[in-house]
């Protein structure tokens, strides 16, 4: 058990939310980098927050270490940098099972040789109290490797996707009769837009990014109001 797992345990309930929130901003913000860099890279404090708060904020802790310059060699971002990357690629996966973070993690970083991350491997791997699938080899795609992260919600196959000019948003159609909006940066669903009565295999985006129009088998288009996300009108014509 690491010296963070034992302190939180010592904590009320509040007190130890309140830790997990806002430790790595305090942290960041007063520019302490080693101990910022200690808590990132600690198994207890990822598994305690993805508990506690979840995956998304997880995340953005990681961004504070990348962006607020705090650590200052490049070794210590690299390593915080793919323990990121590890975390985000697997997130669609963490958000429905939280136990599966030794194994995601061990999956996407074993094969890298830092000795912070070796570390937070085997504290994942002591983590685990009963039997459980252990990786002996990485067997995920790689932190550095790839999509940044994976967006699912529709229940048949995707056929088109356009992105806002700001890259923030994206619009997905489906063979399930739907189009999805998704937040681009954290990965998540924003609404369904449902009407079409067939499948849905383009859409495109207006240039700012208020419009869209789809085109379904059902011989329709269709033009949405991306922020509301309330049909505007159908075109028919097609046959």
């Amino acid at each position: 058990m690491s010296k963070f797992k034992e302190g939180l345990k010592k904590l009320s309930p509040k007190k130890r939310l309140y830790a997990l929130e806002t430790l790595p901003g305090h942290l960041a913000q007063s520019v302490q980098g080693e101990r910022l860099h200690q808590l990132l890279t600690d198994f207890d404090f990822i598994e305690a927050k993805l508990d506690a708060i979840g995956v998304q904020a997880l995340i953005e802790d990681y961004d504070l270490a990348r962006v607020s310059d705090v650590l200052l060699s490049e070794g210590p971002t690299e390593t915080v940098k793919l323990i990121q990357g590890a975390i985000r690629k697997s997130a669609h996966v963490l958000d429905g099972d939280k136990t599966q973070l030794a194994g995601h993690l061990l999956g996407r970083l074993l094969d890298f040789e830092m000795p912070e991350i070796q570390g937070l491997l085997e504290q994942g791997r002591q983590s685990k109290d009963s039997v459980w699938l252990r990786p002996l080899k990485a067997n995920l795609e790689r932190a550095n490797e790839g999509a940044l992260r994976t967006l699912v919600g529709h229940t048949q196959s995707v056929y088109a996707v356009a992105i806002t000019p700001d890259g923030k948003t994206a619009i997905s159609a489906s063979s399930d009769n739907t189009l999805k909006i998704w937040d681009t940066e954290t990965g998540t669903e924003v609404r369904t837009l449902t009407g079409h009565t067939s499948g849905v295999y383009a859409v495109a985006i207006a240039a700012d990014g208020k419009t869209a129009i789809s085109a379904s088998s059902d011989n329709t288009l269709k033009i949405w109001d991306t922020e509301t996300g309330t049909e505007v009108r159908t075109l028919t014509g097609h046959t």
